[in-house]
């Protein structure tokens, strides 16, 4: 699975690692659908889509490890 940093673009993806918020996290990921709307492309759409996926899916074991303290096998 890609890590956050290649899920978002570098300036995002560095600032949700500073600050993990959770609600910074869905903004910016609001913010990459607003500036792709005008999008046609099926191929791009569906890679927008997933890098959205995996941006979240990443934020959300994060915080999962956080608040657990364990940490979760990457080759799961």
């Amino acid at each position: 699975m890609p890590s956050l940093q290649t899920a978002l673009p570098p300036e995002l993806a560095n600032n949700v690692i500073r600050k993990h918020n959770t609600e910074l996290v869905v903004d910016m990921v609001r913010q990459q659908f607003k500036k792709h709307k005008h999008e046609t492309d099926p191929e791009k759409i569906q890679k927008l889509k997933d890098d959205a996926a995996r941006g979240l899916i990443n934020h959300i074991l994060y915080e999962s490890e956080r608040l657990s303290g364990r940490k979760f096998d990457k080759s799961s």
